[in-house]
């Protein structure tokens, strides 16, 4: 099974892909984290895609994609879970990742980029503020069986 968990940055998303693992064992990919699969990029997207097409019925792979051009990445029959959380749960995130410091232009990015994946075709939505992962564990299990 492939499982793409996209989201904004500081979403919620990679919390939720540890919380899938532990329920049903899977490789977590993040982001360019493919790249290392080949000295070329070209290569390492080829042997990639490669790589999901033949998860879809083998093994688990969750992608973890906070970019809209990684979408493409995800092969037919992948499931897609969209993690929202609210702008200002997102730039308190982010602060706490920079060491209590927020810069404008970084509270500016962010904005700019917030609800940029909510026209994106997906299978479950997770609110990543306050949602309980538990429900999409067990969604996710049953949809194993």
């Amino acid at each position: 099974m492939v499982i793409g968990i996209i989201g904004e940055n500081c979403s919620g998303k990679s919390t939720l892909a540890v919380e899938i693992k532990k329920i049903i064992g899977a490789e977590i990919i993040t982001g360019k984290d493919y790249l290392r699969m080949a000295k070329s990029e070209s290569e390492a997207v080829s042997l990639f895609k490669a790589k999901l097409n033949n998860a879809i019925a083998g093994e688990n792979v969750i992608y973890v994609i906070s970019e809209k051009e990684h979408i493409s990445l995800l092969p037919d029959g992948a499931v897609r879970i969209l993690v929202r959380a609210d702008i200002d749960t997102i730039k308190n995130r982010f602060k706490a990742r920079m060491h209590g410091n927020l810069p404008v232009p970084v509270q500016q990015m962010l904005v700019r980029k917030h609800g940029m994946f909510d026209n994106e075709i997906y299978d479950y939505q997770f609110d990543g503020a306050s949602g309980n992962p538990s429900e999409i564990c067990a969604a996710i299990k049953a949809r194993m069986m």
